[in-house]
Order: structure tokens, then C-alpha cells, then sequence
């Protein structure tokens, strides 16, 4: 078999098959094709769209690239969530040790932020000392212990993904729905979650603003995950506006624990996606089927502790000190130099563009724009008012953090083209629009 002759027939419009598939994986992944081939058989692709089922066949030889894991040890259900990024989009963070006292087995690999979206990752690592390079054998004692692990990707996990992955942006080949759904099932099925939900962000500060994009992607990633025996459901949300108050690391680590110790009210669209979205992964782990008592049950981990002592162990496990949890505040601290956001007229906040606020939240230090850059965890941005919200003149909209005074005049700077003001209240939007299964 030859490469060449797999870009050919893929460059042809003729469907490709497993063992080809394979080669192409085997090839990324251990060196043996050279980028040039790579990115001219991406290419093909992105001009000959994969169908469904060879979508499903590539995204397992990606998966197969490298090594697996496997919990079927444990006897209980393995179930992940992935979502397509946004602002302030931190539930991961909260629903990793929520879902887990449910007694799922929640294996949550997770990646870094670029550009105005934030990373798992990074927020994680906030905490002091939190490790989240877990080796194998680590997390399988992990998952064991305590149910849960949140990890970044392994060199051995899906290791042709992370090639394609990076050839795609140089080769302009990003946007193709096959390839960003071959991508995002490869890591799932490597790492061992057999059913997954899906948070489709659209929006302003979506990966893929269109309704009507992010609704195809939505239902790719859902039929292609049921081809490869994943039971799956996507849930369509609002990522017009950033979620939640925190926009950062450190300060959406603080929103984290502060909403497990039981604040429901301190940000009530966070507070919703994450229960709703606990809720349809109880369902789809067949641990509870009804969604309303799914989130009874999960919003009494909240007010019995039992989600905040799970996200101690989690700290604990990954070398952190479980103390944040109890007194995040003191461990979680703001960058220094604070600017001060206020209202220049009363009314209502109607705008409150989520892709701004993400970028200004870089520009203060909080993000990055190339995945070498430095991150600054103290930095970001806190929401004192959300969308839909009425305001007095002089009223606080927002608190900026940075380190350094040039990133906090940007950052502002930015920030204020990202709000609006106006004379009545703007029509409330759906958190959750549809739902896929």
C-alpha cells in the first residue's frame, strides 16, 4: 500500500476503507508518511467530504493509532463529556467530581485553551502543584480509588490525531466536519469513555457561530459516535454571551468551588448547564433515566457536600492541596492590578459579546494566542452584571485583573466595545436549544 495512492482515490471522490484508513494513521502517527502527504491527503478530504461511515472508520484508526484505555474492570459505566470551547465555559471542572458520586467512572481528558477560548487545563492548574501529565498506570489506580481522573492527552493516546490535528491548520483544512468529528471521537475512544455527551457551543464566541453549523456538527459527531458503539447524545447551547461571571483560570476555579459548596444563585446559567448537563450523562450511563430526578440527585451531592469532598480527592490525587476547596479564596488569588468597569448609563446590559470578553481576557493575560505563550492565572475577568441585567448609571459591569499595566489598558480597552447599554430589557435566550440523540 501506498500513500499516494490514497490521496488519488480520496482526490478522486472514492470512498476509502478500513485498512486504509489505517495506513494513514499508523503513518501520522509513527512518522512513517511526511507531513506533505498528510496535509495533501487532508486536503482531499476536506474537498471530498468523508461520509459517515468512513468517518467512523477513520476516527477508530486514530483511536487505534496508539494505545487505549480500558475500565471495564470497574464495573461501572465510563462516561465523558466534550465540549467545543467557549467563554467562561468552566462546567467541566464542576462536573467531573459531581457526575463521579453518582458512581459513573468519568476518564476526562481534557486540552488547553487557544485563542478567546479557555482550557480545562489551565484551570486546572490554577491550584497549586495540581499535576494533570497523569501517567497510565496513575490513572487507572486513580479511577479506581476515587472514579474520576483529569488528565491531559498522553503521547500513546491517539498520537495520529495529534499530528493531524496541528497539520490541519497549517493545511486550511480546519473547518471540514468529518475531520473535526474524527478528531474529537478519536481522543474519546482512546481514552476508554463508551458513552459521552456533547456540548455543542454556537454563537458569537463559538467555535462555529451558526445555529445551523454547530446543529450538522452536532448530529455528525452524534450518528458517527453510535457507529463506533458510543452511546451519545448532544445538547445545542448558547455561546452568544460568556457563561457564567468568571473568565479566566484561577477566578473560574473559584466560581467552581464556590458553586459546589452550594451558591446556586452566584451564576444561574452556569448553576443550570451544569446540572442539565450532569443530568443527560446520568442518562446516557444508565445510572437514572428520568432527567428530572437525574438533577435531584445531582443538586444533592451539592447540598450534602459529597460533590466538593470528590473534588478534594481529585486535588489530592493530582498533587494539589485539598485545602482550596475549603478556603478558595485563599489559594485562589486575583493577578494584582485591578480595573474597575463601570455602567456610563442606566438601563439594561443588551449586549455582552462573549468572543470580546475571551479575547480582552487574553490580552490581560489569561489566554493565549499561540500554544507557547505564557499563562497568567491570576488574570481574567469577573462579571458583576450578565446580559439582560438593569443597571445605574456608575454601577459596576465588571472587574479586570492583570500583572501588568500595558495588558490591563488593552484588556479594557478591549472589553469596552464588548457591552452594550440600552432602554429595555433584551429577550431572554434559551440555555439549551435542542437536543440531539
Amino acid at each position: 500500500m501506498r500513500m499516494i495512492d490514497i490521496i488519488i482515490k480520496k482526490r478522486n471522490n472514492r470512498p476509502l476503507n478500513e485498512s486504509e484508513f489505517d495506513f494513514v494513521a499508523q503513518g501520522a502517527a509513527k512518522g512513517a508518511v511526511p507531513d506533505y502527504q498528510l496535509s495533501a491527503f487532508l486536503m482531499a478530504c476536506f474537498l471530498n467530504p468523508l461520509t459517515d461511515k468512513e468517518t467512523a472508520a477513520f476516527t477508530k484508526a486514530m483511536a487505534y493509532s496508539g494505545g487505549r484505555l480500558d475500565f471495564a474492570y470497574l464495573k461501572k459505566p465510563a462516561v465523558d463529556k466534550h465540549s467545543t470551547g467557549g467563554v467562561g465555559d468552566g462546567i467541566s471542572l464542576a462536573l467531573a467530581p459531581l457526575v463521579a458520586c453518582a458512581g459513573l467512572a468519568v476518564p476526562m481528558m481534557s486540552g488547553r485553551g487557544l485563542g478567546h477560548t479557555g482550557g480545562t487545563l489551565d484551570k486546572l492548574e490554577s491550584i497549586k502543584n495540581f499535576n494533570v501529565r497523569t501517567p497510565v498506570k496513575r490513572i487507572y489506580k486513580q479511577m479506581e480509588a476515587i472514579g474520576v481522573c483529569m488528565f491531559g492527552q498522553t503521547a500513546d493516546l491517539a498520537p495520529a490525531d495529534k499530528k493531524l490535528y496541528a497539520l490541519r491548520d497549517a493545511a486550511g483544512t480546519v473547518e471540514s466536519r468529518p475531520l473535526i468529528t474524527a478528531s474529537i471521537l478519536s481522543k474519546k475512544y482512546a481514552e476508554g469513555a463508551r458513552s459521552l455527551l456533547m456540548d455543542v457551543k454556537y454563537g458569537g464566541g463559538a467555535f462555529m457561530q451558526k445555529y445551523a453549523d454547530s446543529k450538522k456538527l452536532a448530529l455528525a459527531l452524534v450518528r458517527t459516535a453510535k457507529l463506533m458503539g458510543i452511546s451519545c447524545r448532544a445538547l445545542l447551547t448558547d455561546m452568544d454571551t460568556p457563561l457564567g461571571r468568571a473568565i479566566g483560570n484561577a477566578n473560574e476555579m473559584l466560581q467552581t468551588i464556590l458553586i459546589l459548596k452550594g451558591d446556586k444563585n452566584l451564576a444561574p446559567d452556569f448553576y443550570e448547564l451544569l446540572i442539565q448537563t450532569g443530568a443527560h450523562m446520568l442518562a446516557i450511563g444508565g445510572v437514572e433515566k428520568d432527567l428530572k430526578a437525574a438533577a435531584r440527585r445531582l443538586e444533592g451531592y451539592i447540598q450534602t457536600g459529597a460533590a466538593l469532598q470528590k473534588l478534594k480527592e481529585i486535588i489530592k490525587w493530582h498533587g494539589g492541596n485539598p485545602d482550596v476547596a475549603d478556603n478558595p479564596r485563599k489559594h485562589l488569588k486575583n493577578a494584582p492590578l485591578e480595573y474597575i468597569f463601570k455602567t456610563p448609563a442606566a438601563g439594561f446590559i443588551g449586549r455582552l459579546d462573549a468572543k470580546l470578553c475571551g479575547q480582552a481576557a487574553v490580552l490581560l493575560g489569561a489566554g493565549r494566542g499561540k500554544m507557547e505563550d505564557n499563562i497568567d492565572h491570576g488574570a481574567g475577568i469577573w462579571l458583576e452584571k450578565k446580559l439582560g441585567g438593569r443597571v445605574a448609571k456608575g454601577d459596576i459591569i465588571a472587574r479586570l485583573y492583570a500583572s501588568d499595566k500595558t495588558k490591563l489598558k488593552e484588556g479594557a480597552a478591549l472589553f469596552a466595545q464588548a457591552f452594550a447599554i440600552q432602554k429595555n430589557k433584551p429577550a431572554p435566550r434559551p440555555l439549551i436549544r435542542e437536543i440531539i440523540k
